[in-house]
């Protein structure tokens, strides 16, 4: 009450609707690892095609082909497509996409081109395959730690929020609805 004896209206501070930072940093970190595992595809499938343009080392054209395939996968688990998670369970653990990650890492950076003749190839190999190996420790060392499990329980929370959220909206809808009939009938 105020001193004049008038009753102040409450204020109800409602929760916005911010996206929670714990997932967020997450996806962020997803899409930097596709960024990874297509930088290794690329690289990949350059150097397969040197190998059989110049018949050079069919084995090693056929191992990028490889590489190029395993990479592949490790972008399409990273947007975390429930046919690709339902087809492969293991990839739900970040211990076991962080392992996939570092063998993608290890097969890109296997068999390096000789330094002068393609340095720039070389380059790109170390970039992309140190950069995904980056990712595939983190991978591992968070899996073991169960963020993975974190995150998945933040996502179903998330999820459950913004159902609730849109029941109730239609609630309200419905309400309205029904007003405006009972003052129609009313009329």
């Amino acid at each position: 009450m105020s001193r004049n004896g008038d009753v102040e209206e409450e204020t109800v501070v409602t929760r916005t609707n911010r996206p929670d930072p714990f997932l967020v940093a997450c996806r962020c970190f997803s899409f930097l690892t596709s960024l990874a595992a297509i930088l290794c595809i690329a690289v990949n499938v350059l150097s397969a095609v040197r190998s059989f343009k110049h018949a050079s080392d069919i084995f090693d054209g056929i191992f990028r082909c490889y590489a190029v395939i395993i990479a592949a996968f490790v972008v399409l688990a990273e947007t975390e497509w429930s046919f690709i998670l339902k087809f492969s369970k293991v990839l739900e653990y970040w211990a076991a996409r962080g392992m996939l990650q570092i063998f993608v890492a290890v097969m890109t950076r296997a068999f390096p081109d000789i330094i002068g003749e393609r340095r720039d190839l070389f380059l790109l190999q170390s970039i992309a395959s140190y950069l995904l190996l980056g990712c595939g420790v983190i991978y591992v060392v968070s899996g073991v730690m169960c963020v993975g499990f974190l995150k998945r329980a933040r996502q179903n929370q998330e999820i459950t929020r913004e159902q609730a959220a849109k029941d109730l909206e239609e609630l309200e809808r419905r309400r309205e609805e029904l007003e405006q009939l009972l003052l129609s009938e009313r009329v």
